[in-house]
């Protein structure tokens, strides 16, 4: 019984992966705190990384050796200048010096201290462990896994009681969504609502408003800085940035100065029946282009789907509701973080658990639902729409080309958006008695599906087009 926020689901951090370069970043932190916890932080003298398994198959392509160094400098991912990063790694690459947790000099040369080995560790894919050698010789390792969005765990899970207190704190504890239909049910209330509730009982409603618009913001200047930003993505593929050609052959001589007035601009620009789908594409290839060159996303619920909820927020807000405000806004979050944390609970949202079923596959069922819902969608019919999405993504593989969160990662996000407002309104159009599947057995069928996947399809770019198709030919 995991106790799952919204702002658990929904985490501001740096591209490309939510596994492979936030959670080794928040692992090499909190590897940091307990240090300092057990008084050992100052008595380090020598430090080594082990990456293991799907972290070590694409970690290159997905920054990970990246992500571990900024991490053990003591950067934080939400608020580190995006112009910096390049500039910390180049320092440590030469200098091979490390400011430890911001504090302490010590000797560290990226290409010898973080070792990259094929095994994989029997818990998870994505196993990471620290290894600090102390003042008096003696040696420690710790171990981490990063399963999926940003999350972190470890094997012993030292944590579950204390999560199943505060899951059973929750005014309506939630893991499947048979539950949560029956609290709409008794209580009368939408699923946005209910979960307004749960998020009460951890913060107060000003809080939960500020975080909110910030994660919103967020999301709108990652679409913003997407469709202004032109050229080719880092990594060697060579991959073209479509977003912006895109953009400017929709919003033609338009002006604006800000993410804001840009939103602006286009829901009073004529948007052609043909041009809806355009854009909504457009807004998630924005997206993920930012988040393949190490820019700062939203991961929902990972970095790799990053763009789908994005996209379909705004097509709501462009197409649907101009005058939708942060009510909606902040509707649409909330039902998409519940959807998702019914998914992490009862199965992954990890590709290297799970292939792109969890991360595509999740975040278009997480996007239909919350739609759903601000289209006037009942809760049944909610859900109906988040098993719809997600039925059209089971089995879908995960197999970055050069492990590179990039083709076909990118096209991926639009894909899920188009998919999400489909199945919207094919639920808002049924009658959820008719429906055959419920959620909850789509959830379980995709945990299934999972691990009966073939390993290679799981973000280990060992399979699909990841081999199919020649680096040389790109």
């Amino acid at each position: 019984m995991e106790c799952i926020s919204v702002f658990d689901m929904l985490k501001i951090g740096i591209g490309p992966s939510s596994s492979h370069t936030l959670g080794p970043w928040r692992a090499a932190e909190r590897w940091i705190a307990e240090l300092k916890a057990a008084n050992c932080f100052e008595k380090v003298t020598k430090i080594r990384v082990h990456v293991y398994g799907s972290l070590s198959l694409t970690g290159k392509g997905h920054a990970t050796d990246y992500a571990i160094l900024l991490g053990l400098s003591g950067t934080d991912p939400e608020y580190i200048p995006i112009e910096d990063i390049h500039s910390i790694v180049h320092e440590v690459q030469q200098s091979k010096k490390l400011l430890f947790g911001n504090e302490r000099q010590l000797n560290f040369d990226p290409k010898e201290a973080i070792l990259f080995h094929k095994e994989f560790l029997p818990f998870h894919a994505n196993g990471i462990a620290f290894e600090a050698t102390f003042n008096d010789n003696t040696q420690e390792t710790k171990t981490y896994y990063s399963i999926g969005g940003g999350f972190v765990v470890v094997e012993a899970l030292k944590n579950a009681k204390r999560n199943q207190v505060a899951f059973n704190s929750y005014p309506f504890p939630i893991e499947k969504g048979t539950q949560l239909l029956q609290y709409c049910k008794v209580e009368k209330k939408s699923i946005s609502a209910i979960v307004l509730c749960n998020e009460l009982s951890l913060r107060s409603e000003v809080e939960i408003n500020t975080e909110l618009k910030r994660i919103w913001h967020t999301m709108l200047e990652c679409m913003y800085t997407g469709c202004h930003t032109e050229g080719k993505l880092p990594g060697g593929l060579n991959v073209r940035r479509r977003a912006f050609d895109m953009h400017k052959n929709l919003i033609g001589e338009t002006s604006y100065s800000s993410p804001q007035q840009w939103l602006n601009a286009i829901r009073q620009t004529e948007v052609k029946f043909r041009q809806i789908f355009k854009w909504v594409s457009c807004f998630a290839l924005a997206v993920n282009e930012v988040n393949a060159s190490l820019g700062r996303v939203v991961t929902a619920p990972t970095n790799g789907s990053a763009g789908v909820i994005p996209a379909v927020l705004m097509y709501y807000l462009v197409i649907e509701n101009h005058k939708a405000d942060f009510e909606h806004v902040k509707k649409f979050l909330l039902v998409a973080g519940e959807i998702g944390s019914i998914f992490k609970k009862g199965a992954t949202i990890s590709a290297a658990m799970g292939g792109c079923q969890a991360e595509i596959g999740v975040s278009s069922a997480m996007a239909a639902g919350a739609l759903t819902e601000l289209l006037g969608g009942t809760p049944e019919q909610v859900l109906m729409a988040a098993e719809i999405a997600m039925e059209h993504h089971l089995g879908l593989t995960c197999d970055p080309i050069g492990g590179l969160v990039q083709v076909p990662c990118i096209e991926r996000n639009s894909m899920g958006a188009i998919k999400a407002i489909n199945a919207a309104e094919l639920a808002l159009d049924s009658n959820p008695e008719d429906a055959k599947v419920p959620l909850d057995k789509v959830v379980q069928t995709m945990w299934e599906t999972a691990k009966d996947m073939n390993s290679k399809y799981k973000e280990t770019s060992e399979g699909g087009l990841a081999v199919g198709v020649f680096l040389s030919d790109c």
